[in-house]
């Protein structure tokens, strides 16, 4: 399945040290081969640009079945770093458009 997970600060509660070490510990939790991990793949990884006014980073990962382990260690990141919440979206239905000559 492909899931997006994406962080923020856009309410500034990080400093810019402690921003910067959440998107590190997510992409961690985040790597492919990790022990433990059900991240088969990571599509893709992307972060604000550094003058928008606000702060996000978002990754697409492909997982296994048994990620329960990896959204309770992102519960805890986001206890961790002071944020409400950070957003799963599941896409179980992902279909590749071909390219046509027609």
């Amino acid at each position: 399945m492909i899931v997006y997970i994406s962080i923020g600060n856009s309410d500034d509660k990080l400093t810019q040290q402690e921003w910067s070490d959440f998107v590190i510990e997510t992409d961690i939790l985040l790597h492919p081969g990790a022990p433990g991990t059900p991240v088969l793949a990571r599509h893709g990884n992307w972060r604000s640009r550094p003058d928008d006014p606000w702060q996000n980073a978002c990754w697409c990962v492909e997982i296994k079945e048994g990620y329960a382990l990896l959204r309770a260690a992102l519960r805890h990141q986001a206890r961790q770093h002071r944020q409400d919440s950070i957003a799963w979206a599941e896409c179980p239905n992902t279909e590749f458009l071909g390219a046509s000559n027609g």
